[in-house]
């Protein structure tokens, strides 16, 4: 029986640049590809936060399938002055919601509203009622545009989730292991703002896109 190799032949093999070079080489790709993910994750996360656009087709694009909304509740609140601030627009309603993929299930976002029911467009605000769709889409389903201004965002641990009234939140994003990034915004249809928005972000949006191209090929 011939061995695999002499114990000379091991000796070099083992020792042998041009063979560990292979590995090392892999290593540095293998770092360079995680380093490279996680750049373009947080360029696409700092994209989300800094928008003043449709965060949905942005949402859409990153995980390459629509998005549905699931509100969680809706209902109308009195007013609180130290709630509104100097904003006024009664009746007052607040909508809380996910945005989940059609096809892979999984919670790309969740997100607050307080709507100012006086300075929403009436066509708008009766599609919000029917609570079928998210705003942005009917929005442009309605042909409605908005100035949009972002009033504050960044990243925060989930268990210092709060809402538009300071008050605690349980994000349902499961398995979290990173901050989740948020947005939060007015949207104009006039002088007056019309709705405040609280959005939080999946951090681990392009993760879930790379899983899902993996088990494509």
């Amino acid at each position: 029986m011939n061995p695999a190799c002499t114990n000379k032949e091991c000796s070099i093999s083992a020792t042998d640049p041009d063979t560990i070079g292979d590995g090392g080489e892999n290593m540095v790709d293998s770092q360079f590809e995680r380093k490279a993910s996680d750049v373009l994750q947080r360029i696409l996360l700092d994209l989300l936060l800094v928008t003043d656009g449709r965060t949905t087709d942005l949402l859409e694009l990153i995980m390459n399938e629509k998005v549905r909304v699931e509100v969680i509740r809706q209902e109308q609140i009195t007013e609180d002055a130290n709630i509104m601030g100097e904003f006024s627009g009664g009746p007052y309603y607040v909508r809380e919601s996910v945005l989940i993929g059609e096809k892979s299930g999984f919670v790309v976002s969740h997100n607050i509203a307080l709507i100012y029911s006086t300075h929403v467009p009436p066509a708008l605000f009766e599609n919000i009622a029917h609570r079928q769709q998210g705003i942005g889409k009917v929005m442009s389903s309605l042909g409605i545009r908005s100035l949009r201004d972002v009033a504050d965002s960044g990243f925060i641990i989930g268990e210092d989730a709060i809402d538009l009234f300071k008050k605690p939140i349980k994000i349902r994003f499961p398995d979290l292991h990173h901050p989740i990034p948020y947005k939060r915004y007015f949207m104009y249809f006039g002088r007056k703002p019309g709705i405040q928005m609280l959005e939080y972000y999946h951090p681990d949006l392009l993760a879930h896109r790379l899983q899902q191209e993996f088990k494509q090929e």
